[in-house]
Protein backbone atom coordinates (compact mmCIF):
# COMPACT_ATOMS: atom_id res chain seq x y z
CA UNK A 1 0.00 0.00 0.00
CA UNK A 2 1.18 3.50 -0.75
CA UNK A 3 2.14 5.16 2.55
CA UNK A 4 1.52 8.63 1.17
CA UNK A 5 -1.66 9.98 2.79
CA UNK A 6 -4.35 10.45 0.17
CA UNK A 7 -7.77 11.63 1.23
CA UNK A 8 -10.76 13.81 0.52
CA UNK A 9 -13.81 15.32 2.17
CA UNK A 10 -16.96 16.55 0.44
CA UNK A 11 -18.76 19.31 2.31
CA UNK A 12 -22.37 19.88 1.27
CA UNK A 13 -24.40 22.89 2.38
CA UNK A 14 -27.49 20.85 3.21
CA UNK A 15 -28.65 18.44 5.90
CA UNK A 16 -27.84 14.71 5.55
CA UNK A 17 -31.35 13.70 4.48
CA UNK A 18 -31.22 16.20 1.62
CA UNK A 19 -27.74 15.09 0.55
CA UNK A 20 -28.36 11.33 0.80
CA UNK A 21 -30.42 10.79 -2.43
CA UNK A 22 -27.90 12.57 -4.64
CA UNK A 23 -24.88 11.03 -2.93
CA UNK A 24 -26.20 7.56 -3.85
CA UNK A 25 -25.89 8.46 -7.53
CA UNK A 26 -22.13 9.08 -7.24
CA UNK A 27 -21.77 5.28 -7.16
CA UNK A 28 -19.11 5.34 -4.44
CA UNK A 29 -19.29 3.92 -0.94
CA UNK A 30 -19.25 6.86 1.45
CA UNK A 31 -20.08 7.80 5.01
CA UNK A 32 -22.45 10.72 5.55
CA UNK A 33 -22.15 12.79 8.71
CA UNK A 34 -23.74 16.03 9.97
CA UNK A 35 -21.19 18.86 9.89
CA UNK A 36 -23.01 21.75 11.51
CA UNK A 37 -26.53 23.13 11.45
CA UNK A 38 -26.62 23.64 7.67
CA UNK A 39 -23.84 21.33 6.46
CA UNK A 40 -23.05 17.65 5.93
CA UNK A 41 -19.78 15.91 5.05
CA UNK A 42 -19.23 12.88 2.83
CA UNK A 43 -16.21 10.68 3.56
CA UNK A 44 -15.44 8.55 0.45
CA UNK A 45 -14.11 5.01 0.63
CA UNK A 46 -11.46 5.97 -1.92
CA UNK A 47 -11.75 3.15 -4.47
CA UNK A 48 -11.72 5.69 -7.30
CA UNK A 49 -8.14 6.76 -6.61
CA UNK A 50 -6.66 3.35 -5.78
CA UNK A 51 -4.71 1.22 -8.26
CA UNK A 52 -6.50 -1.93 -9.39
CA UNK A 53 -5.36 -4.81 -11.65
CA UNK A 54 -7.78 -3.52 -14.32
CA UNK A 55 -6.63 0.10 -14.47
CA UNK A 56 -4.32 2.57 -12.71
CA UNK A 57 -5.57 4.97 -10.08
CA UNK A 58 -7.11 8.28 -11.08
CA UNK A 59 -5.79 11.44 -9.36
CA UNK A 60 -7.84 12.29 -6.30
CA UNK A 61 -8.27 15.92 -7.36
CA UNK A 62 -9.86 14.92 -10.66
CA UNK A 63 -12.22 12.46 -8.96
CA UNK A 64 -13.50 14.83 -6.31
CA UNK A 65 -13.79 17.71 -8.79
CA UNK A 66 -16.17 15.55 -10.82
CA UNK A 67 -18.15 14.58 -7.72
CA UNK A 68 -18.44 18.17 -6.56
CA UNK A 69 -19.57 19.27 -10.03
CA UNK A 70 -22.16 16.49 -10.11
CA UNK A 71 -23.58 17.48 -6.72
CA UNK A 72 -23.50 21.16 -7.63
CA UNK A 73 -25.49 20.88 -10.85
CA UNK A 74 -27.99 18.41 -9.39
CA UNK A 75 -28.91 20.49 -6.35
CA UNK A 76 -29.70 23.98 -5.14
CA UNK A 77 -26.81 24.03 -2.63
CA UNK A 78 -23.02 24.33 -3.06
CA UNK A 79 -20.51 21.52 -2.54
CA UNK A 80 -16.92 22.06 -1.39
CA UNK A 81 -14.35 19.31 -1.96
CA UNK A 82 -11.10 19.23 0.02
CA UNK A 83 -8.37 16.85 -1.17
CA UNK A 84 -4.70 15.98 -0.63
CA UNK A 85 -2.30 13.40 -2.04
CA UNK A 86 1.04 13.91 -0.31
CA UNK A 87 2.46 16.19 -3.02
CA UNK A 88 -0.37 18.72 -3.27
CA UNK A 89 -3.52 19.81 -1.47
CA UNK A 90 -6.48 21.77 -2.74
CA UNK A 91 -10.14 22.67 -2.74
CA UNK A 92 -12.95 22.81 -5.30
CA UNK A 93 -16.25 24.69 -5.00
CA UNK A 94 -19.17 23.74 -7.24
CA UNK A 95 -22.50 25.55 -7.29
CA UNK A 96 -25.19 25.11 -9.90
CA UNK A 97 -24.20 25.22 -13.58
CA UNK A 98 -21.45 27.76 -12.96
CA UNK A 99 -17.88 26.69 -13.65
CA UNK A 100 -16.34 25.07 -10.53
CA UNK A 101 -13.62 27.14 -8.91
CA UNK A 102 -10.61 25.66 -7.14
CA UNK A 103 -7.21 26.36 -5.64
CA UNK A 104 -4.08 24.24 -5.19
CA UNK A 105 -1.08 24.34 -2.85
CA UNK A 106 2.08 22.28 -3.03
CA UNK A 107 2.83 19.98 -0.10
CA UNK A 108 5.03 22.63 1.53
CA UNK A 109 2.20 25.18 1.30
CA UNK A 110 3.46 27.05 -1.76
CA UNK A 111 0.46 28.65 -3.53
CA UNK A 112 -0.12 27.27 -7.03
CA UNK A 113 -3.47 28.74 -8.02
CA UNK A 114 -5.08 31.94 -9.26
CA UNK A 115 -5.72 34.64 -6.66
CA UNK A 116 -9.10 35.51 -8.20
CA UNK A 117 -10.38 32.06 -7.24
CA UNK A 118 -10.60 33.07 -3.59
CA UNK A 119 -12.75 36.10 -4.38
CA UNK A 120 -15.15 33.89 -6.31
CA UNK A 121 -15.04 31.34 -3.50
CA UNK A 122 -16.13 33.94 -0.97
CA UNK A 123 -18.88 35.36 -3.18
CA UNK A 124 -20.51 31.99 -3.89
CA UNK A 125 -20.52 31.03 -0.20
CA UNK A 126 -21.85 34.44 0.90
CA UNK A 127 -18.78 35.20 2.98
CA UNK A 128 -17.95 38.75 4.07
CA UNK A 129 -16.67 40.59 0.95
CA UNK A 130 -14.06 42.46 2.97
CA UNK A 131 -12.90 40.62 6.10
CA UNK A 132 -13.35 37.06 4.82
CA UNK A 133 -11.89 37.86 1.41
CA UNK A 134 -8.84 39.38 3.09
CA UNK A 135 -8.45 36.22 5.17
CA UNK A 136 -8.77 34.04 2.08
CA UNK A 137 -6.21 36.12 0.21
CA UNK A 138 -3.60 35.25 2.87
CA UNK A 139 -3.85 31.66 1.60
CA UNK A 140 -2.54 32.82 -1.78
CA UNK A 141 0.65 34.32 -0.31
CA UNK A 142 3.86 32.49 0.66
CA UNK A 143 4.08 31.34 4.28
CA UNK A 144 7.11 29.24 5.31
CA UNK A 145 5.29 28.07 8.44
CA UNK A 146 2.18 26.65 6.70
CA UNK A 147 2.21 23.43 4.67
CA UNK A 148 -0.60 22.26 2.39
CA UNK A 149 -2.54 20.66 5.23
CA UNK A 150 -2.31 23.81 7.32
CA UNK A 151 -3.71 25.78 4.38
CA UNK A 152 -6.77 23.51 4.27
CA UNK A 153 -7.21 23.77 8.04
CA UNK A 154 -7.18 27.56 7.74
CA UNK A 155 -9.79 27.35 4.99
CA UNK A 156 -11.95 25.13 7.19
CA UNK A 157 -11.60 27.67 9.98
CA UNK A 158 -13.04 30.33 7.68
CA UNK A 159 -15.88 28.02 6.65
CA UNK A 160 -16.97 27.81 10.29
CA UNK A 161 -18.38 31.30 9.74
CA UNK A 162 -20.92 29.70 7.39
CA UNK A 163 -21.81 27.03 9.96
CA UNK A 164 -19.33 24.24 9.15
CA UNK A 165 -18.45 22.13 12.20
CA UNK A 166 -16.32 19.11 11.35
CA UNK A 167 -16.24 16.36 13.97
CA UNK A 168 -12.95 15.24 15.60
CA UNK A 169 -10.87 12.93 13.43
CA UNK A 170 -11.89 14.49 10.11
CA UNK A 171 -8.79 16.59 9.50
CA UNK A 172 -6.86 17.28 6.30
CA UNK A 173 -3.70 15.19 6.06
CA UNK A 174 -5.19 11.93 7.24
CA UNK A 175 -5.32 8.94 4.94
CA UNK A 176 -8.60 7.71 3.46
CA UNK A 177 -8.55 4.76 5.86
CA UNK A 178 -7.99 6.98 8.90
CA UNK A 179 -10.83 9.29 7.86
CA UNK A 180 -13.16 6.34 7.34
CA UNK A 181 -12.27 4.75 10.69
CA UNK A 182 -12.80 8.05 12.50
CA UNK A 183 -16.13 8.67 10.75
CA UNK A 184 -17.47 5.24 11.73
CA UNK A 185 -17.10 6.12 15.40
CA UNK A 186 -19.03 9.38 15.18
CA UNK A 187 -22.70 9.61 16.21
CA UNK A 188 -25.19 10.14 13.43
CA UNK A 189 -23.00 8.56 10.72
CA UNK A 190 -24.92 7.02 7.83
CA UNK A 191 -23.76 4.78 4.98
CA UNK A 192 -24.05 5.55 1.28
CA UNK A 193 -23.87 2.56 -1.07
CA UNK A 194 -24.72 2.14 -4.73
CA UNK A 195 -27.64 -0.30 -5.00
CA UNK A 196 -28.33 -0.19 -8.74
CA UNK A 197 -30.36 2.03 -11.03
CA UNK A 198 -33.74 0.92 -9.66
CA UNK A 199 -32.91 2.29 -6.23
CA UNK A 200 -31.29 5.30 -7.88
CA UNK A 201 -34.59 6.09 -9.58
CA UNK A 202 -36.43 5.73 -6.29
CA UNK A 203 -34.11 8.00 -4.29
CA UNK A 204 -34.02 10.51 -7.13
CA UNK A 205 -37.82 10.74 -7.20
CA UNK A 206 -37.83 11.06 -3.41
CA UNK A 207 -35.41 13.98 -3.75
CA UNK A 208 -37.64 15.64 -6.34
CA UNK A 209 -40.78 15.16 -4.22
CA UNK A 210 -39.13 16.67 -1.13
CA UNK A 211 -37.49 19.61 -2.90
CA UNK A 212 -38.77 23.17 -3.01
CA UNK A 213 -38.37 23.69 -6.74
CA UNK A 214 -42.06 24.46 -7.18
CA UNK A 215 -42.86 25.47 -10.78
CA UNK A 216 -39.50 24.10 -11.95
CA UNK A 217 -40.79 20.59 -11.25
CA UNK A 218 -43.75 20.60 -13.62
CA UNK A 219 -44.52 22.41 -16.87
CA UNK A 220 -42.50 24.10 -19.63
CA UNK A 221 -39.68 25.25 -17.34
CA UNK A 222 -39.22 21.75 -15.91
CA UNK A 223 -39.16 20.19 -19.39
CA UNK A 224 -36.62 22.77 -20.61
CA UNK A 225 -34.29 22.16 -17.65
CA UNK A 226 -34.58 18.37 -17.97
CA UNK A 227 -33.90 18.49 -21.69
CA UNK A 228 -30.81 20.61 -21.10
CA UNK A 229 -29.56 18.13 -18.50
CA UNK A 230 -29.95 15.26 -20.97
CA UNK A 231 -28.19 17.16 -23.76
CA UNK A 232 -25.28 18.08 -21.46
CA UNK A 233 -25.12 14.87 -19.43
CA UNK A 234 -24.97 12.32 -22.26
CA UNK A 235 -21.85 13.70 -24.02
CA UNK A 236 -20.20 14.48 -20.67
CA UNK A 237 -20.65 10.86 -19.51
CA UNK A 238 -19.26 9.56 -22.82
CA UNK A 239 -16.30 11.94 -22.63
CA UNK A 240 -15.59 10.86 -19.05
CA UNK A 241 -15.78 7.18 -20.00
CA UNK A 242 -13.44 7.77 -22.96
CA UNK A 243 -10.95 9.52 -20.68
CA UNK A 244 -11.48 6.89 -17.96
CA UNK A 245 -12.37 9.69 -15.58
CA UNK A 246 -14.66 8.32 -12.90
CA UNK A 247 -15.48 11.74 -11.50
CA UNK A 248 -16.59 13.28 -14.80
CA UNK A 249 -18.37 10.08 -15.83
CA UNK A 250 -20.34 10.29 -12.59
CA UNK A 251 -21.10 13.95 -13.25
CA UNK A 252 -22.42 13.16 -16.73
CA UNK A 253 -24.39 10.13 -15.53
CA UNK A 254 -25.93 12.16 -12.74
CA UNK A 255 -26.94 14.94 -15.11
CA UNK A 256 -28.36 12.42 -17.57
CA UNK A 257 -30.30 10.65 -14.82
CA UNK A 258 -31.61 13.97 -13.55
CA UNK A 259 -32.81 14.92 -17.03
CA UNK A 260 -34.40 11.59 -17.91
CA UNK A 261 -36.13 11.33 -14.56
CA UNK A 262 -37.21 14.97 -14.79
CA UNK A 263 -38.85 14.37 -18.14
CA UNK A 264 -40.46 11.14 -16.93
CA UNK A 265 -41.67 12.76 -13.73
CA UNK A 266 -43.11 15.67 -15.67
CA UNK A 267 -45.03 13.35 -17.99
CA UNK A 268 -46.36 11.21 -15.13
CA UNK A 269 -47.43 14.20 -13.05
CA UNK A 270 -48.99 15.93 -16.04
CA UNK A 271 -51.02 12.78 -16.75
CA UNK A 272 -52.07 12.49 -13.11
CA UNK A 273 -53.18 16.12 -13.04
CA UNK A 274 -55.18 15.61 -16.22
CA UNK A 275 -56.93 12.54 -14.78
CA UNK A 276 -57.72 14.32 -11.52
CA UNK A 277 -59.22 17.35 -13.28
CA UNK A 278 -63.04 17.46 -13.24
CA UNK A 279 -64.67 16.67 -16.62
CA UNK A 280 -65.90 19.57 -18.71
CA UNK A 281 -69.66 19.98 -18.85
Amino acid sequence: MNATPVGALLLCRADPETVRPLAHLLRERMLLIPAGEEWSVLVPEGRAWRDTPAEPAEPVDRVVAGWAAALGVASTWPAVALWWDGTRAGCVLASGFRRPVGYVWLADGTPAGEDEAMTTFAARLDLDPVLDVQALQTLTRPDPHADGYARLRTLLGLLTRTGVELRPGLEPGRSTEELRDAARELPGTGRIEWAGWRDAVRVELDAVESSGLGPWMLGPRARAVATTQVLVGAPLALWGAFRRSGGWTAAGALLLAQGVLGLAYNEVRAGAVAREAPPHR
